[in-house]
């Protein structure tokens, strides 16, 4: 049983391989006329479709609404009885329906014929009432389902979705749409805290352990002790990060005369930096290849500030 299963899963997966590889090789100027209209819409994408489509739809939707193209899902059956109200004349309405019969959506494509509404079909019938009254068609393959009977929406769902996902990514790469701009919508959990600023959670100002390379190790482990991180960092006479000292170089330099040396006698040289406008996730894989607890954060080789592992763990990075 194990067996049939497995070849019942791969059989399903391929199907749908098959399916979006054809869809690849379709797709042609009417998408990028779909993308040319859709990003210069004053309004917002209006997604629409019935069944299947329509969860479909709410993932495109979604996934517009967060990568910066505004975005709403209107239920084809509740537009007929005042949703239509939702849709101005400076939004475009994305359709989905694989047969392009779809009934319900009858009053949508009526109300955007009325008031020229840019209408964009996804649709396997280009000569259905759907792909008729669009604007631009975007026509699927009829490519096979992976039900055995052919009836299930599986290949077909799968290539509205990915056509969806290349809506949405040719918009945002349009629109130059940044990884901070993706922070704005979704700031919470982990995806969140990984696209933090290190300059947004840094220590900085008076609370950095920053010391000169001649200061004795009797009065600089004072300071590491005031500080709390475990570490401080040496600077030159211009203010420049030249090194910095670890609880670790502390008990590799363990000794009777360890406290008569200087901290340029035990620092580590060339420390690891990282600048303030990188992301919280790149100074945490910075630290965990160097298998290091804490980073100083340099502009021009002036240190502005330190980030620590248990700074990322508490934020969710991790």
């Amino acid at each position: 049983m194990a067996h049939d299963a497995l070849t019942s899963a791969r059989n399903t997966l391929t199907a749908e391989a098959a399916g979006l590889t054809q869809l690849a090789d379709a797709l042609g100027d009417n998408f990028v006329q779909a993308v040319d209209v859709l990003a210069a819409a004053q309004g917002r994408v209006i997604v629409s479709g019935m069944g299947k489509s329509g969860h479909i739809g709410n993932k495109i939707a979604a996934t517009m609404a967060s990568t910066g193209t505004p975005a709403s899902f209107v239920h084809p059956a509740e537009a007929s009885h005042g949703d239509l109200g939702m849709i101005t004349q400076d939004d475009v309405v994305l359709a989905l329906s694989w047969s392009g019969g779809t009934q319900e959506l009858a009053s949508l494509l009526n109300y955007t014929t009325r008031f020229k509404i840019p209408l964009i079909a996804i649709t396997s019938g280009a000569d259905s009432l759907l792909g008729k009254a669009a604007t631009i068609c975007l026509t699927l393959p009829k490519a096979e389902e992976a039900c055995p009977n052919g009836l299930a929406p599986t290949t077909s769902t799968t290539m509205q979705l990915a056509l969806g996902d290349a809506l949405a990514v040719a918009l945002l790469e349009r629109r130059n749409f940044s990884a901070t701009d993706f922070k704005n919508f979704h700031p919470g959990g982990k995806l969140g805290a990984s696209l933090s600023r290190i300059a947004d959670v840094m220590h900085q100002g008076e609370a950095l352990p920053l010391i000169d390379g001649a200061m004795k190790m009797d009065e600089a482990i004072v300071v590491m002790t005031e500080k709390g991180f475990g570490c401080l960092g040496i600077t030159d006479d211009n203010g420049k990060l030249i090194g910095i000292v670890t609880d670790g170089d502390l008990r590799r330099h363990m000794a009777d005369d360890l406290l008569t040396k200087t901290t340029s006698d035990i620092m580590t040289t060339k420390p690891q930096t990282i600048g303030g406008d990188k992301l919280t996730a790149e100074a945490l894989s910075l630290m965990q290849e160097n298998k290091i607890q804490c980073v100083f954060v340099c502009e021009n080789g002036l240190p502005i500030g330190l980030v620590r592992v248990l700074d990322l763990l508490r934020l969710g990075t991790a």
